[in-house]
């Protein structure tokens, strides 16, 4: 499987324990050999701020739609919108688009 674009979406009381849990889950769905062309792949994260008076959700497709350049490189860090809280839980997606 080649590069692919991406978007997970996992919860955590971080941004880091959400993002291991993403890769945890995408190493139950899609195996832990070869590329599997999911953030399997990725080792790090940038976190990306939303910008005030936009949702989160549509700001992380706007990101994709766009093309954005903080979310397209296939070998650096997925790109980290923060989307939500509930109670001590924060929910992420991460982003890579190609």
């Amino acid at each position: 499987m080649g590069a692919q674009t991406f978007m997970s979406r996992a919860v955590g009381k971080t941004a880091r324990e959400a993002f291991d849990a993403a890769v945890a889950e995408a190493q139950y769905d899609y195996g832990h050999r070869g590329y599997t062309g999911t953030i399997v792949e990725k080792d790090s994260f940038r976190m990306i701020d939303v910008p005030d008076g936009e949702s989160p959700s549509e700001f992380a497709c706007r990101l994709m739609d766009e093309d954005d350049e903080r979310i397209r490189d296939k070998c650096g860090p997925a790109g980290c919108v923060e989307v939500g809280k509930t109670g001590e839980e924060r929910e992420f997606l991460f982003l890579v688009g190609l």
